[in-house]
C-alpha cells in the first residue's frame, strides 16, 4: 500500500513539474516599457541565448515630438526587457531598419520629422554592441533611405533594399550592401519592379523576398500614395560576384495588407525555408495612422510565409488575435512569431508583444 501510494505521490509531483515548464514556456513576453510604433527591431542569438531589441520609433501622441531615440533589450528565456542607452542623434527616428549579428546590431537610415512636419531622410549607420551597452558610427548610406527591406547575408554582409529617400523625393530602385568586416557600401542589381517604400521582406539562404509597399500616384495627388501589390523574389549567387542579384516576379500573396507588414526569416538551419508575413494595412499611411487618403488605416488578421523550399505562398493565419500594422520586422523564436509593438485597432500605438504560432511542418 505504502509503496503504491509513493508511486502516485511521485507520478504528481512529476505531473506539476512538467506542467509548470509548460506553463513557462507558454508564459506570454513582457510588454514594452512603454508604448511604441514603427520600432527598428531585431534579433541575436549567442551563447546567452536569444535577445530581442526595439529601437526608436514613435509613441501614443503619434506626434513629431512623440519619436524616440529609446532603445530596449528583452532576454528571449526571461521574456523580461531592459531599458539600453538611447540611440544617438538629435532626434528620434521612424522607419529605420536593424539586424543583428553575433555582438552587434546594425540601425540603418530612417527619417526625422521636425515641428513644422518636415520629413529628411538620415544616412547614419548606427552599431549597437550590446555587453558595453555602447554604439560606434559605421559608414553613411550612400543613398539615405527610410522604410527599407534589410537582410543578413553569409554572417557579413547586409543588404538594403528599396524604401524611400527625400533626397530624390520618392522611394528608390537601389539595392544598396554593406560588408560589416571592411566597413564599405556596394551597389548590388537594383529591383527591376516599382520603386516603393513600406514594402515587407527579409532574406533566408541566397534568397531575398519582398512584398507590396507604396508608391507615388502617378495620376496626381489625390490620394499621394497607393499600395502597391508586386512581391518579388532575388537569388544572391553562391559565387562570384554578390551584387549581381537576379530578381524574378513572384505571385501575389494571401490576404489584402500591403502596407508595413512585419516580415522575418527563419533562422539559417538545414530545414529553414520560410520568410513570414504579419498584419500591416491595405491602407498607406503617415506616421499617424491615418490614410493618405484621409481614411483611418486598420491592421489586417492575416499571418502568411513564403515557402523557398515550395516557391509557394502559405496562408498561417486567416484571423491572427489582436492584429497590428505599423511594423519594422518580425522576429522568428522558438517561441512563434514575435512582433513587438506597433498599431492595434484604431490606429493606437501599443507596448504589446504578441507571439503568433506559425502552423506545424510538414
Amino acid at each position: 500500500m505504502k509503496a503504491a501510494l509513493k508511486k502516485l505521490l511521485s507520478a504528481f509531483f512529476l505531473f506539476l513539474l512538467v506542467g509548470g515548464l509548460q506553463a513557462g514556456e507558454e508564459s506570454k513576453l513582457s510588454p514594452l516599457p512603454a508604448p511604441v510604433s514603427n520600432n527598428a527591431v531585431a534579433i541575436s542569438h549567442d551563447s546567452g541565448g536569444a535577445k530581442i531589441f526595439s529601437f526608436m520609433g514613435i509613441g501614443p501622441k503619434k506626434t513629431w515630438d512623440a519619436i524616440s531615440t529609446s532603445a530596449y533589450e528583452m532576454d528571449l528565456n526571461s521574456g523580461k526587457w531592459t531599458e539600453k542607452r538611447p540611440v544617438p542623434g538629435v532626434a528620434g527616428r521612424l522607419a529605420a531598419s536593424a539586424v543583428a549579428h553575433n555582438d552587434q546590431v546594425f540601425i540603418f537610415g530612417g527619417y526625422v520629422v521636425d515641428a513644422q512636419g518636415g520629413e529628411t531622410t538620415v544616412s547614419d549607420l548606427n552599431v549597437f554592441v550590446p555587453i558595453e551597452n555602447r554604439y560606434y558610427r559605421g559608414k553613411d548610406i550612400p543613398v539615405p533611405v527610410d522604410d527599407a527591406v534589410a537582410g543578413f547575408y553569409r554572417d557579413r554582409y547586409v543588404f538594403l533594399i528599396g524604401g524611400w529617400s527625400s533626397k530624390s523625393d520618392d522611394a528608390v530602385r537601389n539595392v544598396q550592401v554593406y560588408d560589416t568586416e571592411k566597413d564599405v557600401w556596394m551597389q548590388a542589381t537594383p529591383i527591376p519592379g516599382t520603386p516603393v517604400f513600406g514594402q515587407a521582406g527579409a532574406i533566408l539562404g541566397d534568397t531575398i523576398v519582398y512584398v507590396d509597399g507604396a508608391y507615388k500616384n502617378p495620376g496626381g495627388a489625390s490620394p499621394k500614395y497607393l499600395p502597391s501589390t508586386e512581391c518579388w523574389m532575388g537569388k544572391i549567387p553562391h559565387k562570384g560576384n554578390i551584387t549581381k542579384v537576379q530578381w524574378s516576379k513572384l505571385p501575389p500573396h494571401p490576404g489584402s495588407a500591403h502596407y508595413r507588414i512585419a516580415a522575418g526569416a527563419e533562422p539559417p538551419a538545414k530545414k529553414a525555408s520560410r520568410i513570414y508575413f504579419s498584419g500591416g494595412t491595405d491602407n498607406p499611411y503617415n506616421y499617424n495612422g491615418i490614410g493618405y487618403n484621409g481614411q483611418p488605416a486598420e491592421p489586417s488578421p492575416v499571418t502568411f510565409a513564403f515557402n523557398i523550399r515550395r516557391r509557394s505562398w502559405e496562408t498561417v493565419r486567416d484571423n491572427t488575435p489582436d492584429p497590428v500594422m505599423d511594423h519594422r520586422g518580425l522576429l522568428v523564436t522558438h517561441r512563434g512569431l514575435v512582433i513587438v509593438g506597433g498599431m492595434v485597432k484604431g490606429q493606437q500605438v501599443t507596448a504589446k508583444v504578441s507571439v503568433v504560432k506559425p502552423a506545424s511542418r510538414k
